[in-house]
């Protein structure tokens, strides 16, 4: 299962670091080696949001995410998206934008393609970070049976209870990061951490559309219920619609996780081709793959508390982005961070299986009486 699971990462890997090699020696194989470790520390909790997703999509869908989704994510966020961010920045077409990637120009000095990218991190940062908040206190302020950090998570819930709370939250967050910005940057912040509010509203709004249960969330029993009973075609056709706007918002959550590594590889290289092949090849290769692995593995519903440590790491990340657009943060701390949430809930998933199964077994034990 894992070989099965894992082969082609393992292959595409190789390839990568081999293309790095000739493409610059030694120095690349290692620079992409580093940047491949980067994305895979900082996704582990993309990896475990994705597989809770991926699990309500056909398998028609899942193949649809792990071929069509990473070229969305290697040729997408990995390449163009930087291409056109720099683009915008510094308003020149998408070919000048390239000529000056493959440059390799310091990140130091002004005008390079680094240089350039890292300009525009504010914007960046408060449209991933308002996104991903977003997704946090949706899932934090449901009043779910199942809590984690109950200390924490109980009173989120109570929060929870206001409408619109989410929103509201989100609405100050973009307050203050505009308000605490560089004056030079305000505008900017403002308006793409609206963008980012927008974008989550206009996806989630729209897979509503499909929630049919009343439940606020739209997942796998919806998707039936919208397929007719009769006519193959009309089933194909309903179960696509429902399934590609779970696709659309995967891929949304999946780009907007990759913010943070994107920006932070350029403190690494600023060459364009090595963070293709490390973020690209390799981090998200092995990200999709990790999250098929949690799919196949039933591991989300084996340990319960995995789906909350992956939202406090999303949590912690939107917060990071958020404090970016002003203050320097190392990503090494972003990556720890995301790691130190899901081994934590890792680990109280498993001592929580461990004293129910003993419970279990004192249950089932007989009762000797006189």
């Amino acid at each position: 299962m894992f070989f099965k699971t894992f082969g082609w990462s393992f292959v595409i890997t190789a390839a990568a670091l081999v293309t790095a090699f000739f493409y610059g020696g030694v120095e690349a194989l290692i620079l992409c080696a580093i940047l491949g470790v980067l994305e895979i520390s900082l996704s582990f909790d993309n990896a475990v949001v994705n597989a809770r997703i991926l699990e309500k999509m056909s398998p028609f869908w899942q193949k649809m995410f792990l071929t069509v989704g990473i070229l969305i994510a290697v040729v997408g966020m990995r390449i163009v998206f930087p291409l056109v961010i720099v683009g915008v920045t510094a308003s020149i077409n998408p070919i000048e934008a390239l000529q000056l990637a493959l440059e390799k120009g310091d990140p130091d000095e002004p005008g390079s393609y680094g240089y350039l990218l890292h300009e525009a991190h504010p914007q960046i940062a408060a449209f991933g970070g308002l996104f991903l908040l977003m997704i946090f206190l949706d899932f934090m302020f449901e009043d779910r049976d199942i809590r984690w950090l109950r200390w924490l998570e109980t009173p989120f819930a109570k929060v929870g209870k206001i409408n619109g709370a989410s929103l509201i939250v989100g609405l100050g967050a973009l307050l203050a990061a505009g308000a605490l910005s560089d004056p030079s940057h305000t505008t900017d912040v403002f308006v793409a951490g609206a963008a980012g509010l927008i974008t989550y509203l206009l996806v989630t709004g729209l897979g509503d559309m499909f929630d049919v249960d009343g439940d606020g969330d739209f997942d796998a029993d919806d998707v039936e219920a919208r397929a007719p009973k009769s006519g193959n075609g009309a089933l194909v056709k309903a179960t696509g619609k429902a399934a590609f706007m779970l696709f659309l918002y995967l891929e949304v959550i999946d780009a907007s996780f990759s913010f943070d590594g994107v920006i932070g590889a350029f403190a690494i290289t600023s060459d364009p081709i090595i963070i293709a092949l490390g973020l690209g090849l390799i981090g998200a290769i092995f990200v999709r793959s990790l999250t098929v692995f949690l799919v196949k593995q039933g591991t989300l519903d084996e340990f319960v508390y995995l789906d909350h440590g992956a939202h406090w790491a999303i949590g912690a990340l939107a917060a990071i982005l958020l404090l970016t657009i002003e203050i320097e943060i190392n990503e090494v701390i972003t990556g720890l961070i995301g790691v130190v949430f899901i081994l934590a809930s890792l680990t109280s998933s498993i001592v929580r299986n461990k004293r129910a199964a003993k419970s279990a077994g004192a249950s089932k034990d007989p009762v000797y009486t006189n």
